[in-house]
């Protein structure tokens, strides 16, 4: 009888692994696709023409975010400075209401100083003759949801991706030089 009894409750613990694999393959599906979490932005420039779209994917370490515009006007040829900015909200005429850097950590500004740089911080991109731009940037300084205890992008107030009229030096203070606010983008969850 002992034994008849220890195959039942041999028997009925296999049955309920297997029963609970099911569950575990599901909760590992659900962890595979928060690293897989993406986002978008429409980009707009001041005159409210839309102009181009990002792409942010979040990866085990970073953000990637892939740009891509078209039909940008001949003054925009050249290097221009993108960040990060703190609140999503393109609506004001100038950007500004994107507020400033995200920046909780309160570096300086630029990715050559010393003291910097801020967690909104990116590569400069550009803009070819023929009004194009296509980039991709990673940054590990930002999370789209809190991930590695970075800042989150999509937070309660949101953030803006905004590209600047110039080049950003990656070393002066507030934000590079790069000028006034010229394409701005309201960072959303990809649904």
């Amino acid at each position: 009888m002992t034994r008849a009894l220890h195959t039942l409750a041999l028997t009925t613990a296999l049955a309920a692994c297997s029963l609970g694999a099911p569950a575990l393959a599901a909760d590992h599906h659900a962890e595979a696709m928060s690293d897989a979490a993406e986002a978008h932005a429409v980009l707009i420039d001041r005159e409210r023409n839309e102009v181009g779209h990002a792409r942010l994917q979040q990866g085990p370490t970073g953000v990637l975010i892939t740009l891509e515009l078209d039909g940008l006007p001949d003054s925009a040829v050249g290097w221009h400075g993108v960040h990060l900015h703190q609140i999503g909200d393109c609506s004001n005429a100038d950007f500004t209401s994107s507020g400033g850097h995200i920046n909780p950590s309160e570096r300086s500004h630029g990715l050559l100083n010393p003291e910097g740089p801020d967690n909104a911080d990116l590569p400069n991109i550009y803009v070819h003759e023929d009004g194009m731009l296509r980039a991709q940037v990673f940054t590990d300084r930002v999370s789209l949801n809190g991930e590695y205890d970075a800042p989150a992008l999509l937070d309660d107030n949101g953030s803006a991706l905004v590209i600047h009229d110039n080049e950003d030096d990656h070393t002066t203070q507030p934000i590079g030089g790069a000028g006034a606010r010229h394409v701005c983008g309201v960072i959303e969850a990809a649904h």
